[in-house]
């Protein structure tokens, strides 16, 4: 057990080493952006680049094109996605209510071939460990206030990145009457709206919970960014002639709101670094939107 978890550690710290010199060759090559445009528009180098900008501008010539985004921290992260098929466990917080089982089973059924588990008196590191035993790609825990689903936390093994939503405005499929079953098919995607580097980071990690569909899938599940608010949607089509669909929504809805990424799995909330994270208390918080460019 003690050299599988040196080989972890190594793993992760050669993992996050590759991550931070990729953040410091990106934030390298957005300065001599700026420089060569401004040399090319004949404007004045912004003054915050002005001491490097010789330095800068003698290592454009070096600079090919194209060689940029071949391979990042994504690739190691994401690496066998589109390949296999990734392997989703979905558990609650500890000692849940019956509410939160229900929509416990109802994400289940969202996510083609994921198990679920009963929590127990589990905590974080052994889960996390038992699920990267088994091949687990991503555990999903969801958390409740009295009775209503509040948190869903995404978080990808071996090294993460966790990702942490709010969740609101949540209709379980148990609250609809003469609901019809669910379809087991892989579904098709719809991603609406994730137009930053965040957005596209987001995205991914909730895209990459889903296997590749087959052609002939009637089924849809959405994300639909706005304001920052990411509305889920799950619909089944059918067509009913050569140029009409006809949608029915399965269940269940919600909005999920981003609050935090890190870099790392659920049980180093105390050692791994934030990768992001929102700040409603600044006096601009209600204006910025995060998610999009727009």
């Amino acid at each position: 057990a003690v050299p599988q978890l040196r080989r972890e550690a190594r793993l992760r710290r050669e993992y996050l080493y590759r991550k931070a010199r990729e953040e410091a060759q990106r934030a390298a090559h957005e300065r001599k952006e700026k420089v060569r445009r401004a040399l090319e528009e004949n404007r004045l180098i912004p003054t915050e680049l002005r001491r490097e900008a010789l330095a800068l501008h003698g290592s454009l010539e070096f600079d090919d094109a194209g060689g940029e985004g071949v391979t990042n921290h994504v690739d190691d992260e994401y690496r066998w996605a589109g390949v296999e098929d990734p392997k989703i466990m979905i558990t609650t917080s500890r000692d849940p209510s019956s509410r939160l089982k229900m929509f416990a089973k109802e994400l289940k059924l969202v996510f083609p071939g994921a198990q679920r588990m009963n929590r127990g008196r589990h905590e974080v590191g052994a889960l996390v460990r038992a699920c990267k035993a088994n091949g687990v790609t991503d555990l999903l825990v969801i958390h409740e206030h009295r009775g209503t689903p509040v948190g869903f936390f995404v978080s990808h093994l071996p090294f993460g990145p966790t990702a942490y939503f709010t969740l609101c405005n949540v209709l379980m499929r148990h609250d609809i009457p003469d609901l019809g079953t669910v379809s087991e098919a892989k579904p098709h995607l719809i991603i609406h709206g994730f137009s930053s580097r965040l957005g596209k980071r987001v995205s991914d990690i909730l895209r990459y919970l889903f296997p590749v569909p087959k052609e002939d899938s009637h089924r849809v599940i959405t994300f639909a960014n706005q304001n920052d608010y990411i509305s889920f949607r799950h619909h089944v089509y059918r067509k009913t002639n050569h140029r009409n669909v006809e949608l029915t929504e399965v269940g269940p809805r919600f909005e999920l709101k981003l609050y935090m990424i890190r870099l790392g799995t659920l049980e180093q909330e105390a050692t791994a670094d934030v990768e992001w994270r929102w700040h409603p208390y600044t006096n601009t918080a209600h204006k910025r939107v995060f998610l999009s460019a727009e």
